[in-house]
């Protein structure tokens, strides 16, 4: 038998000692590598994986910096709002109303198929607060709170389908399968309230939006992370006692049951899994107390309750106002990360979310009645109780709208080449704006940023670096950001 590999043409390409010597220093290679990835020494690794107790993994942690803010609170605009018609003032639509989109062919096409001529905004531009920023009366109420905004005006996305486009807004990916921002911060920070999750989700009375749980998984973080979804219309089912179990029956129980578990933990030492899964039977056993009490509105001043219009009794309009006191209520308890929605894809195309494809304008009067009042009451109140010096308040949509009409239609097309978000609280100049879109409101232009880059800009107000945030699976080191994203420095206070 040859001790050597030939080669087609008979030259010797490999003998024994040959493939030892490779061998050896490919696992010397090897093993330098493994040791310069655990000591975080490689070329661009500059990934952090957060150490936190098993039995306790939504104790508080040490940011990586000093926070600007303490908690978070998304409000997602489910559907896709019009730029222009709200936040994005464009006075050359109204001259150019009705005319070809200049560059484009005739009947160009997008995301729903082809367009027609241009569209001034349906709604009335005026410039309103100290600052005199021009914003349209889709929004009136929030329209008087202009100068505690800071705008970004060329936010971009890499979609123009609504569910890949809510998955790169929540979790920085259009695919599914990736951590929600509220997953990354709590796994980063943990919380500061005892008895409550450390991220919730606050559905739309009218049902979820359409990448639905997507927009608050945990995916491959660890499970104590994944947000808990629940609203004033659908709490969490089963935290009562049964019935005919006194309270301190229950409590007597639960407390047999928290020593066995503690015993059956120490049968097993190291064993996190078994620890993870005791502390969320504990959280849960804890938010039996909890939640009840906070979902329970009746204690709130009734001057509160009208201030939000959650003293109705239309279950969609009231059902919001009072998902906004919520929101309120689980901030001030200490919850890191709260996610607000408004809209659902259960109701259909454009009946229960701002997708206006069709009939624009008769979609956004129903919207706007139901989310103006109770936004701008949230954000009163925040800053009255002196809640907004360290809460980041963040109004986000999915991508943003044409310039245009669609063909035989009153309604606009999807466009995630330009479109509008807006920042308010903790740590961002206020009355501000950064960036801006074509003259048309097509494109951005001008300091263009992307999903990416306002996540980096949430973390770092968190107090994270969001190149050090990271979590190891399938041999990637993954981030909120993937390898992009910039702090969008110039809107910081």
């Amino acid at each position: 038998m040859s001790s050597f590999l030939l080669s087609p043409q008979g030259h010797r390409l490999l003998d024994r000692r040959g493939f030892l010597s490779h061998a050896g220093s490919g696992l010397a290679a090897i093993a330098m590598s493994g040791l310069l990835k655990r000591d975080r020494l490689l070329a661009g690794d500059r990934g952090e994986g957060v150490r936190f107790d098993p039995a306790r993994p939504l104790s508080p942690r040490v940011p990586h910096h000093a926070p600007k803010a303490r908690r978070i609170l998304v409000m997602f605009m489910s559907g896709a709002v019009s730029q222009m018609d709200s936040w994005d003032y464009k006075p050359d639509l109204f001259r150019h109303h009705g005319r070809p989109m200049p560059g484009q062919k005739e009947n160009f096409l997008t995301f729903q198929g082809e367009n027609g001529n241009l569209a001034r905004p349906l709604y009335e531009f005026t410039p309103r607060g100290r600052s005199g920023k021009w914003v349209s009366n889709l929004f009136p109420h929030l329209a008087e709170l202009v100068d505690d905004m800071c705008f970004v005006h060329s936010m971009t996305a890499r979609s123009n389908t609504h569910g890949p486009g809510e998955n790169q807004m929540s979790t920085g990916y259009t695919l599914d399968g990736f951590p929600s921002m509220g997953s990354w911060v709590s796994y980063a920070l943990g919380s500061e309230a005892e008895d409550l999750p450390a991220f919730v989700a606050i559905p739309d009375p009218r049902g979820v939006p359409q990448a639905g749980v997507n927009n608050w998984n945990n995916a491959f973080l660890p499970a104590a992370f994944q947000g808990t979804a629940f609203n004033v219309q659908k709490p969490i089912l089963n935290l009562a006692a049964p019935t005919g179990v006194s309270g301190a029956s229950d409590r007597a129980a639960r407390e047999v049951l928290r020593r066995l578990n503690e015993s059956h933990l120490e049968s097993f030492p190291g064993d996190t899994e078994l620890a993870a899964r005791l502390a969320s039977y504990e959280l849960a056993a804890r938010m039996q107390l909890s939640v009840p009490e906070l979902t329970d509105l009746r204690h709130e001043p009734a001057s509160v309750v009208a201030e939000y219009g959650a003293d109705v009794s239309d279950p969609v309009r009231g059902g919001f106002a009072r998902n906004c006191i919520l929101a309120r209520r689980l901030l001030e308890r200490g919850v890191r990360f709260v996610e607000l929605f408004n809209g659902s894809y259960a109701m259909g195309e454009g009946v229960g979310n701002w997708d206006g494809h069709r009939k624009l304008k008769e979609q956004y009067d129903l919207h706007a009645s139901i989310f103006d009042r109770p936004a701008a009451a949230l954000l009163r109140d925040l800053k009255r109780r002196g809640m907004l010096e360290d809460t980041l308040v963040a109004w986000v949509t999915e991508f943003g709208r044409m310039p245009t009409f669609q063909k035989d239609a009153t309604g606009r097309d999807h466009n995630p080449h330009g479109f509008t978000i807006w920042l308010a609280g903790a740590g961002v100049r206020a009355p501000f704006t950064l960036g801006a879109t074509d003259e048309l409101g097509f494109r951005a232009v001008e300091n263009v940023a992307t999903i990416y880059d306002l996540h980096a800009t949430l973390l770092h107000l968190a107090g994270l670096d969001h190149e050090r945030l990271s979590f190891y699976h399938n041999g990637i080191e993954r981030r909120l950001t993937d390898v992009h994203g910039h702090v969008l420095r110039s809107l910081l206070a």
